[in-house]
Formats: C-alpha cells, sequence, structure tokens
C-alpha cells in the first residue's frame, strides 16, 4: 500500500540532538548535587527520553534527590534545552533532502515531538525545517507521551488520513512499537544516543541503521 502521508519525531531522527542528555545530567550534576561525570540510573535515563518534558524533569528532580525548589529547578531545564538548541543540535544528514522531496512529491507531512510547542516551533525555524511541515503537535497538547498512540491518531486526522496510510518516523523504540500497535507503518532511524536499537529494528517496516542519511528513506516512501 503505498504510503500517503508522513509523521516525523524531532529528537533523535530529525536532529542530532539527543547528546543533550549527556550535557544535561553532567550540568546537573555539578550544579545541584556537587558531583562531576554525574550519570542517573540506567532506568531514569531510559524513562525520561519519551516523557513530556515537563513530567521528565519533575521526575528527575524527585528521583535524583534534588533539594533546591522543584519551580525552580523546571526554569533550570527549560533554559537548558534551549541553550542547546541554539548552540548545539543540528539537523541530521539528509534530513533536509528527505523532507523537501517527500513535500515535492506531495505527501503531506507532521511533526510530532514530546517537546513543548515553542521548543519545538523554535528549533523548525531556526534550522529551516518549518515550510515542510502542513502540522506541528506536540505531545503536550494531547497530555501523554509516546507510550500512548494518541499523538499519532491526532496527526493522522489532521492530515486526513487513515493510520494505515501514514508512516511514523522515529528513533525511539517505545515510540515505534506504539505507533505499529496503532496501525502506522512504521520506520526505525537509528541514534547512537539512544536505547533498545533491536526492538526498534523488529518494530520498523523500514530501518535505517548507522551511519545511512534519512534520504536513504527515499526509496521507502516509493514502493
Amino acid at each position: 500500500m503505498k504510503i500517503r502521508g508522513a509523521i516525523f519525531d524531532m529528537d533523535g531522527t530529525l536532529l542530532d540532538s539527543l547528546t543533550f542528555w549527556e550535557h544535561f545530567w553532567e550540568r546537573t550534576g555539578e550544579r545541584y548535587l556537587g558531583r562531576e561525570g554525574f550519570r542517573p540510573p540506567e532506568d531514569l535515563d531510559r524513562r525520561v527520553r519519551t516523557m513530556l518534558y515537563a513530567d521528565a524533569m519533575r521526575a528527575v528532580h524527585r528521583e535524583c534527590g534534588i533539594s533546591s525548589p522543584c519551580e525552580e529547578f523546571l526554569a533550570y531545564a527549560k533554559e537548558a534545552l534551549s541553550d542547546f538548541y541554539r548552540t548545539v543540535a543540528r539537523p541530521k544528514a539528509g534530513a533536509v533532502a528527505l523532507l523537501s522531496t517527500l513535500c515535492e512529491r506531495g505527501i503531506p507531512l507532521c511533526l510530532a515531538s514530546a517537546s513543548a510547542p515553542e521548543e519545538v516551533g523554535f528549533v523548525l525555524c531556526h534550522h529551516g525545517l518549518a515550510p515542510y511541515f502542513s502540522e506541528v503537535l506536540s505531545c503536550t497538547e494531547v497530555g501523554v507521551g509516546k507510550d500512548r498512540p494518541d499523538i499519532y491518531l491526532l496527526a493522522a486526522e489532521r492530515l486526513r488520513l487513515s493510520p494505515s496510510d501514514v508512516a511514523v518516523v522515529e528513533d525511539s523504540y517505545v515510540a515505534l512499537e506504539t505507533a505499529r500497535r496503532a496501525g502506522f507503518r512504521t520506520v526505525g532511524v537509528y541514534d547512537r544516543n539512544n536505547y533498545g536499537w533491536d526492538r526498534l529494528r523488529a518494530a520498523a517496516d523500514r530501518y535505517l541503521p548507522e551511519g545511512e542519511p534519512l534520504d536513504t528513506l527515499l526509496a521507502f516512501f516509493a514502493e
């Protein structure tokens, strides 16, 4: 069945931005815990990557035993993310070529991110990606993370397409397994800074391994 629309994740999929967590843990450990080279428990590190950002930071504040007021920590975390997007994050190889070609082919695109709407809007404009998306959604708008299908179903509704006609492109196995269960076509994108590559590959109709640029996926969209 021909793909008629696509839903893209942002961080780790289109944007080489998951190194944020390495920066964040180190900076947070030094500032709030007095520890250099801080790393959280692996379970916490895994969980926060697919949660709503504010919920993730509340979990960090609680589970890392940070004594400063939670609202102060949330403000710090928001600024840390904004600074990272401005100065470090960049589109992945082949991202622009993939998006521009899909648009030329008349395939409508939706951006679906767990990041806050203001951060998503800034990133898309800052990196010149905004013109490619007819719809932009944040998990904060639907109130749940990507362990639930709500954001994908809303995206398909906005694109006026059935899930079976839409490809979801993600680097998170949690998100891709969710999309697959909801009836979407699935594309898994390897990111060295994420977890669960075997599960990501298993959930993907098409898997993009390490070293392949994103525009390699054009052949899959043409099937």
